[in-house]
């Protein structure tokens, strides 16, 4: 029998559930579908566009070898799913299609069309879990609900973890090819123009990659993770986010490269290890939370109360958050690096969402759409769960009034302002003091803008719109 493998955000050969299932059905053959204009409606960056460009063509060699041809086909958007998956699976007498199951709520009436088209005609449709460690639905509470509280959550995703490990998948063997070759892959997707040679470079494209970049992390970074990994200026985190992303590499990849630096332990053992473990289950609970809530994919909050709060109408405020242009330093160095390399620092990416949503009481889902369609690892659950724990609009979110002082965080986590100075060169002679809150005569010399917000009267503000929403 032939059989399909459909590729999605799963772009590796190992530890690929649908493709090992595929491989045991018959002689398979890879297809990647496509849809420019669904990007655009999602947002995606360029950046992250082009990333799995790359590694789409990485993946076609590494496929090449086993004798699994990648196929091309474009659509415009999901809609377009179900015919051209029904004609493609005619024309060369496919009669079993293997996928990973994607929780985006276009992305699961994309598959429940496809698979009613498919089935219609004959031809097995099958979804596998590569992109969690666990099954969205499956870690529930007493209620068979999903958990909203991340602590009781990670605690019985560890449990589960510990007493039945993760199997990792092989590549499958090399197979007599098809009589159909693979598709050649263009230099770009329509609207999706590449980012500059040097950002590429910071993100080598391919499984051996990811690997490298994996066993460098749990080698020698990771011992000192958490101690470090707030530090913007320190090479101390993984930088593994965008091949997870794309499915470069699994979670469960992931997972197994932090146990065996922590001797087996899912928690305890290396703070290090325990650490980034930790980490991997807030991607996971993100990752379960869109599955059980529609309504994260449609642009609503998790809380429902919080659909009330006063946004501020304010571009111009919004337009200086978006360039670096605050007049608040580390907020300003921050935007600048996502701008400039199409990723943020994690400690960052939670200063510069609290200081949009609390201290410009600008709307969280325009700071959410400027980062997906800037980011290098935009993923959708990722980046809503991120965005809204800073704006206090999520599940286990931030409390209100907890509201960062970036002043307070660049003292903290950048004591030296090497950070600052890298992305704030106008700013770079100043003293360790000053370069964090310049004052408004060093501003003038330096061109450099005054603050767009008082910190301490936009924290009252803050305060007041939340604590003025109807109860939940």
């Amino acid at each position: 029998m032939n059989t399909l493998l459909w590729l999605r955000t799963d772009l590796r050969a190992h530890d690929n559930p649908a493709l090992a299932a595929a491989a045991e059905g018959g002689t398979v053959t890879a297809l990647f579908l496509a849809a420019p204009g669904q990007w655009r409606l999602h947002g995606d960056a360029p950046a992250k566009v082009d990333f799995w460009l790359r590694n789409l063509r990485e993946l076609s060699r590494e496929l090449g070898r086993l004798g699994i041809p990648l196929r091309l086909l474009t659509v415009h958007d999901w809609s377009e799913a179900p015919n051209a998956l029904a004609t493609f699976c005619r024309d060369h007498a496919i009669g079993q299609v293997h996928a990973n199951a994607e929780w985006a709520v276009n992305e699961r009436r994309r598959d429940a069309a496809v698979a009613a088209r498919l089935r219609a005609m004959g031809v097995d449709w099958t979804q596998h879990h590569g992109a969690t460690l666990l099954r969205p639905g499956t870690v529930l509470t007493g209620k068979s609900e999903c958990y909203r509280v991340y602590t009781p959550y990670a605690r019985a995703c560890r449990e589960r973890l510990r007493t039945a490990p993760l199997r990792a998948l092989p590549a499958p063997r090399a197979q007599t090819p098809p009589s159909w070759p693979a598709d050649p892959l263009p230099a770009a997707f329509e609207g999706f123009d590449a980012p500059a040679e040097p950002v590429r470079a910071l993100w080598p494209a391919g499984e051996n990659a990811a690997s490298e970049r994996l066993d460098a992390f749990a080698d020698g970074i990771i011992d000192a993770y958490q101690e470090e990994r707030d530090f913007p200026s320190l090479p101390a985190t993984s930088c593994l986010s965008p091949y997870l992303a794309a499915g470069v590499l699994s979670p469960g990849q992931a997972l197994r490269a932090a146990l065996a630096a922590n001797q087996g332990e899912v928690d305890g053992g290396k703070r290090g290890a325990a650490t980034w473990i930790n980490e991997l289950l807030w991607r996971e609970f993100y990752q379960h939370l869109l599955a059980a809530y529609p309504r994260l994919s449609m642009h609503q909050p998790m809380k429902p109360e919080t659909a009330s709060v006063p946004w501020r109408d304010a571009p111009d405020d919004l337009h200086a958050w978006q360039q670096g242009q605050t007049g608040i330093p580390i907020v300003d160095a921050a935007m600048r690096q996502l701008l400039a390399l199409g990723w943020m620092h994690n400690r960052l990416r939670m200063v510069t969402a609290m200081f949009l949503s609390k201290n410009l009481l600008i709307d969280w889902r325009l700071g959410e759409a400027w980062f997906m369609a800037r980011l290098v690892d935009g993923d959708l659950a990722a980046n809503n769960g991120g965005w809204q724990w800073s704006a206090s609009t999520g599940a286990d979110a931030v409390p209100y009034f907890r509201i960062f002082n970036p002043l307070s965080q660049s003292r903290k986590f950048d004591p030296d302002g090497v950070f600052l100075r890298e992305w704030l060169p106008e700013l770079a002679h100043l003293d360790s003091r000053a370069i964090h809150d310049p004052s408004p005569m060093e501003r003038a010399g330096a061109g450099y803008p005054l603050p767009i917000v008082d910190l301490a009267q936009s924290r009252l503000r803050a305060l007041e719109a939340f604590s003025g929403l109807p109860p939940a």
